[in-house]
């Protein structure tokens, strides 16, 4: 398979995952040295398990991801990485209320073998036009 293709099949399992709310599925798609730079949070997460650690904390407050989409998709191939861009529309749940956001990611994959593996994520706000 294209490795274009293959970038693209694993951002779309990464997002799958995400959007059935399956945090054990959803963190095995990314090393355990990948970073994170969310709008909402006031600090980057430095490693895989920083995530996972503040993950559970949203989930004991009673977040889900109730779904997301992604859409725009393009792909940079750079050597053994690559840069994924998407627009994402998720659905979530928060302090019981229910979130719709429109956002704009870029998720960096790194060739782990045969495999891609998100190792950096970078999540903002849409501006509008």
């Amino acid at each position: 398979m294209d490795q274009t293709l293959q970038v693209r099949q694993a951002a779309a399992d990464l997002v799958a995952a995400f959007a059935s709310n399956d945090s054990a599925r959803y963190f095995a798609y990314f090393s355990e040295d990948a970073t994170f730079l969310f709008h909402t949070v006031p600090q980057p997460l430095l490693s895989r398990r920083a995530y996972e650690e503040l993950w559970a904390s949203w989930q004991a407050d009673g977040f889900a991801v109730l779904g997301c989409e992604s859409s725009n998709a393009q792909v940079s191939l750079q050597g053994d990485v690559a840069i994924f861009m998407h627009d994402v529309a998720t659905r979530l749940r928060v302090a019981g209320e229910t979130l719709d956001l429109n956002e704009r990611e870029t998720i960096v994959f790194r060739l782990h073998g045969e495999r891609w593996l998100a190792c950096h994520e970078h999540l903002s706000v849409i501006s509008p036009a």
